[in-house]
């Protein structure tokens, strides 16, 4: 699971949880998220120069369901970030942070694919956050 952050017109963090991360491609580095074209999210991201996927770790699922469920301009409230030298929103406790500058988008549907090349970012050490079916799991190593 990921949370996708970004700071909207007025200059304030705002974020949505996305479970339809995917990379796109190596050379240029790209990776997609799709954005439902009702969401509160899907306005401020459209016009955003760029963002950042937080990949969340296995003990992130209140934190997922918080950026899910609770209204967009609250989901911030007492929550610990730090911000890169550009500005740029990542999320304490996330195993990996990928940063994004808006390369291409496609309405699909319901749906816009935001694809974003990939200009920064981290990796922690961690088990990530998954769902499937319906479902929060966790990654067990045999």
């Amino acid at each position: 699971m990921s949370i996708v952050t970004v700071r909207n017109a007025a200059g304030q963090p705002v974020g949505m949880t996305a479970s339809s991360l995917a990379s796109v491609s190596l050379q240029p580095p790209l990776v997609s998220v799709s954005v439902d074209v009702s969401a509160e999210m899907h306005r401020v991201i459209s016009v955003a120069p760029s963002y950042v996927l937080n990949i969340l770790s296995s003990e992130q699922e209140p934190l997922s369901r918080r950026f899910a469920h609770t209204p967009i301009m609250d989901r911030f409230t007492g929550i610990p970030f730090r911000e890169t030298p550009e500005g740029l929103i990542v999320l304490e406790g996330a195993i990996a942070h990928i940063e994004c500058e808006r390369f291409a988008d496609f309405p699909l549907g319901d749906h816009t694919l935001f694809v974003g090349r990939v200009i920064g970012g981290t990796v922690a050490a961690g088990e990530p956050l998954l769902h499937y079916r319906g479902e929060y799991a966790v990654l067990r190593k045999p």
